[in-house]
């Protein structure tokens, strides 16, 4: 694993303090968060996907994931949320049911990108995950590989960034910010999305 991702890795790591819990289908919970819920976590981080799983994922996309994208979802998460999700990155949602385990998947990034795409949306923009604030949607243009943050319903950028690991690291660190050391809120509703 890359120095990024093991950095990347303390960093989601963070409130391992709180506790840490491996589900039977591999997936890592980590900051027990019970003034959310009792079977609240504050991080979660999926298991990877192998190289089919990835091109049987593409071609429910039918759009090839840019690299940097694929590279996460093979070597260090398929999709992740941070904060309760606050931030979510999408994955391949394998299974669908009614079980807390089978509940226990990343948000699907076919439905950003292929049931509702909001508008102005080119067929460079693959949607890669969100905000909880209000819905803002993050995405990456394969013709540049910049990320984006836009509304949820109109793809004119409202923020960018230059590489997707630059998004990931510095919206984590921006967002841990907003919170105590049990991931609580340090003012109650503050606005969370980058814009």
């Amino acid at each position: 694993m890359t120095t990024y991702y093991t950095e990347l890795k303390e960093l989601v790591f963070r409130f391992e303090n709180l506790g840490v819990q491996v589900t039977e289908n591999e997936v890592f919970l980590i900051g027990k968060a019970p003034f959310l819920g009792k079977e609240a976590w504050l991080n979660k981080i999926y298991p990877t996907l192998n190289h089919d799983e990835i091109k049987e994922l593409e071609t429910s996309l039918k759009h090839n994931l840019p690299p940097d994208f694929r590279k996460f979802l093979n070597q260090f998460s398929n999709g992740l949320n941070i904060l309760y999700s606050t931030l979510s990155i999408y994955g391949y949602r394998k299974t669908l049911g009614r079980t807390l385990e089978a509940s226990r998947q990343p948000y699907s990034i076919l439905t950003p990108n292929n049931l509702e795409r909001p508008l102005n949306a080119k067929n460079t923009f693959v949607f890669i995950g969100g905000y909880n604030w209000d819905g803002s949607l993050l995405y990456i243009d394969t013709e540049t590989n910049k990320v984006h943050c836009c509304s949820v319903d109109n793809a004119d950028s409202c923020f960018n960034w230059n590489t997707f690991d630059e998004m990931l690291y510095s919206e984590i660190n921006r967002l841990y910010s907003l919170v105590d050391n049990t991931g609580k809120e340090l003012i109650e509703d503050r606005k969370t999305i980058p814009y």
